[in-house]
């Protein structure tokens, strides 16, 4: 993965007011406790080998209570586009949209090899899911409308988002 890639993915969420942590698989654990508020929802990370949400206090799987009790979810993320900081987060059987949406805070989980330049590069992604009769949702920074007037933040999803990048992944 260039870094040039990352490095606009990262002034891409700054701009979006989104902080993003950098860490290699073995400090997962230690960068996940550090932005986590408790109590915490997650989804498993399936396919993220050697990092997992176990060995830390985010229940998993997601219930409807604990969605309602949580301040923070936490989800693995599809793809990331660099261009506009935006997280592809694919609907699932597993809860991965309800824990990204519900909770207040957000943290999503990506790998440094599924951050992609441009919307266009996602392309090949989306196809592939829709092919398979599934999809994703686009995030970018905290959920705002300005439905009514002014921009409002907050009003129908997280008001705080964050991003953990595995780096050797």
């Amino acid at each position: 993965m260039g870094t040039s890639v990352v490095e606009r993915f990262e002034s891409s969420l700054g701009e979006l007011g989104v902080s993003m942590t950098r860490t290699g698989a073995a400090d997962f654990e230690a960068a996940i406790a550090s932005l986590v508020g408790d109590p915490a929802v997650g989804v498993p990370l399936a396919g993220y080998e050697g990092v997992s949400l176990s060995g830390t206090d985010i229940e998993t799987p997601p219930t409807p209570r604990r969605l309602k009790d949580s301040r923070t979810g936490v989800t693995p993320v599809g793809k990331a586009i660099a261009e506009y900081g935006t997280l592809l987060l694919d609907s699932d059987s597993v809860g991965t949209e309800p824990v990204s949406l519900y909770p207040p805070h957000h943290v999503g989980i990506v790998r440094e090899s599924d951050v992609l330049p441009t919307v266009d590069a996602a392309g090949e992604h989306l196809r592939d899911r829709f092919a398979a009769g599934t999809s994703s949702i686009f995030a970018t920074g905290v959920s705002s409308t300005g439905d009514m007037g002014s921009l409002v933040e907050g009003v129908h999803g997280p008001k705080e988002v964050d991003v953990v990048l595995i780096t050797d992944r």
